[in-house]
């Protein structure tokens, strides 16, 4: 061996020998420190987790936030299902402002110490997972509900936190939105105000589940996703790239859910025993539950104008604690031209369609923020809030009212007039005539069922799913199994200010029928200042209605094949003005793809379990006669 070789191998030995010791190929020591701190002197903000015990010992992971050299500072507490430690980490920052979500922005600026905790049996937090539990009651005999743990954590804030006032808000959207009017069923006396945004309230009638009794098949991916384990897990596989194609193969949504093993999770078991609206569903309404409570704690419910989660809850349960505010001073309503939970972000424009700046921010900034100091910081002035506060999706602005709405059948400031669905595809508010054709049809087939967005249908295309509400539908008007029903270009305009209601008079062959109404605002051919909006076709408002719960929703009833009967249903609220040039234009059809499971027109028991050869063709009729007239109750106001 050369000098130079030996060098070598020695200097290699060297180095070698000054490593760390290896044994039996692992390293000895760990590269990961037991527990590593990063510096956090120079941030603006503390935060620390707590595991804050409930009155049955279960403990909740808790995320608390606090300003530097807070003093006498209020609480804002989120309680979740969708990760604590992920909500409360919007980004790694030194800045509480930047650590946090984006909707948490005023509130940060004004001093509030904010928290949030994951509910029990969910990410860090001990204890049973119940999706949306119910209420303590005939559902609920545990003595255990979100309203007890909402009602001990904050009794823990306040009595912990020296750095706080002893004043706590709560706010929420959609499920953290249910957690808030939970809370407020045997509120903490040291709840001062709350802001349920979008909350699920009613999952049978209009939110999350079902609405009318249809059921909303993406939920089979919620329920695997939240269910299935304590964080977040997977979606059930899909096969085609096309939900549309994935759903209609596999058959029924109960199919659909056992091939994802859904068979294996109590919730989808109690939801396919549940296809009605039974004891299941009426006993834990919020809105009902809402009713028949004393109204103490000042509340602001939000919802968007097109959203396309949670539609019911913050608008009825509005109007069933409404009664209960003799001074009009602790009930108030938000609704904003918004998507499902827009209201926490970005709120310039929906889809296509352009706002009068940003809307969500505006809210948050000029309402949301001194309507809580009002009641959380010590010294603060009384808001200038106003009890109904809805945007003029027409006109382009907000709109400030004393009551809501402003129109409907009864007991509103305005009625509602009557358009009628006429033949020959023509729309007014004038009577029909008995020698035009008594009825229009078409052709539903459950093998080719309308789609309620254009096709693909893509799981992961969450853009598409946030703004399918407003899109143009010209995508379907013309379909032989879609009737369009069309007004002539309003010559004034004409403003809709309440929740439209459908009163249809139809016919099926089958024995079983979904009804799909859409109130739509047409554009003129041409508008030069966005030219891309020539023509278009918005709904306003939209939603569906299974026929065999025509005459009452907790016992389902076959529909008489032949026979023109009335199915009446609300649809959601809207504050619109047709301005002139614009036509309205009604559409129905018996399908809304694969966002809703298919009916199969023949009466089944459970449709969850319809056999492939329960769908059947059926020709439906919507009716004109004098009598059995259909029309839209529009709410009109001056």
């Amino acid at each position: 061996m050369t000098s130079f070789c030996r060098s070598v191998v020695v200097a290699l030995a060297l180095t070698l020998a000054s490593l760390p010791s290896f044994a039996q190929g692992k390293p000895s020591e760990s590269d990961t420190p037991a527990d590593f701190k990063a510096p956090t002197s120079s941030y603006d903000y503390t935060k620390r987790v707590e595991m804050i015990p409930m009155r049955d010992g279960v403990k909740l992971y808790t995320v608390i936030v606090i300003p530097k050299g807070a003093t006498h500072a209020p609480i804002l507490l989120t309680r979740t299902p969708y990760n604590a430690k992920g909500r409360a980490s919007r980004s790694e920052s030194p800045h509480m402002a930047d650590e946090l979500p984006i909707g948490d922005e005023f509130f940060i600026q004004a001093g509030y110490i904010r928290v949030f905790q994951d509910v029990r049996g969910k990410y860090g937090s001990e204890g049973a997972y119940i999706m949306t539990p119910p209420p303590i009651g005939p559902l609920n005999a545990s003595g255990i509900d979100d309203t007890t743990d909402a009602y001990d954590t904050i009794d823990w804030l306040v009595k912990n936190l020296p750095q706080s006032n002893g004043k706590v808000g709560m706010i929420g959207s959609s499920y953290e939105g249910f957690t808030v009017v939970m809370a407020l069923i045997h509120p903490h006396p040291a709840l001062k105000v709350a802001a349920p945004e979008s909350p699920m309230a009613d999952g049978w009638m209009g939110d999350d589940w079902l609405h009318y009794g249809a059921f909303r098949q993406p939920n089979l991916d919620y329920t695997l996703e939240q269910t299935s384990v304590q964080s977040q897990g997977p979606a059930i596989p899909r096969e085609a790239h096309d939900d549309y194609t994935n759903y209609l193969r596999k058959g029924s949504a109960g199919d659909f859910a056992r091939s994802g093993g859904l068979d294996q999770l109590p919730f989808w078991r109690r939801m396919e025993e549940h296809p009605a609206y039974d004891g299941f569903w009426q006993g834990q309404a919020l809105d009902k539950i809402m009713a028949s409570l004393p109204l103490s704690v000042p509340v602001m419910w939000e919802q968007g104008l097109w959203d396309q989660e949670d539609m019911w809850g913050a608008i009825h349960c509005y109007a069933a604690v409404e009664p209960k505010d003799a001074n009009n001073d602790k009930n108030f309503l938000v609704m904003g031209p918004w998507r499902h939970s827009q209201v926490n972000s970005s709120g310039y424009s929906l889809g296509p369609l352009l706002w009068d700046g940003n809307t969500a921010l505006q809210f948050r900034r000029d309402v949301l923020l001194p309507f809580f100091n009002q009641y959380l910081l010590d010294g603060a002035r009384k808001a200038d809030t106003p009890p109904v506060l809805i945007y003029n999706t027409g006109e382009n602005h907000w709109d400030r009212f004393k009551s809501w709405p402003l129109s409907c059948d009864q007991g509103c400031p305005n009625k509602s007039r009557p358009l009628y669905l006429k033949a020959n595809g023509s729309l007014s508010f004038d009577s029909p005539d008995a020698a035009a054709p008594k009825y229009d049809e078409y052709v539903s087939d459950p093998s080719k069922p309308v789609p309620y967005r254009t096709r693909p249908v893509v799981d992961e295309d969450s853009d598409a799913w946030r703004h399918w509400l407003v899109d143009d539908q010209r995508f379907v008007d013309g379909r032989p199994d879609v009737l369009t029903f069309t007004t002539e270009p309003l010559k004034a305009p004409l403003r809709v200010s309440g929740a439209p209601e459908v009163n249809l008079y139809a016919s099926t062959t089958g024995s079983d029928s979904d009804w799909v109404v859409k109130l739509i605002d047409v554009y003129p051919d041409t508008v030069p200042s966005q030219p891309a909006m020539g023509g278009y076709e918005l709904a306003i408002s939209l939603d569906i209605f299974r026929g065999r719960y025509r005459t009452s929703f907790e016992h389902p009833d076959a529909i008489t094949p032949d026979q023109a009967l009335l199915y009446r249903f609300a649809i959601p609220t809207v504050n619109h003005v047709f301005l002139p040039g614009h036509r309205i234009m009604v559409q129905v059809q018996s399908s809304l793809f694969p966002l809703y499971d298919r009916n199969p027109q023949t009466f089944v028991p459970n449709i969850f379990d319809a056999k492939p050869a329960d769908y059947q063709k059926a020709t439906q009729r919507i009716w004109h006669t004098p009598g059995d007239a259909s029309f839209i109750a529009l709410p009109v106001a001056p």
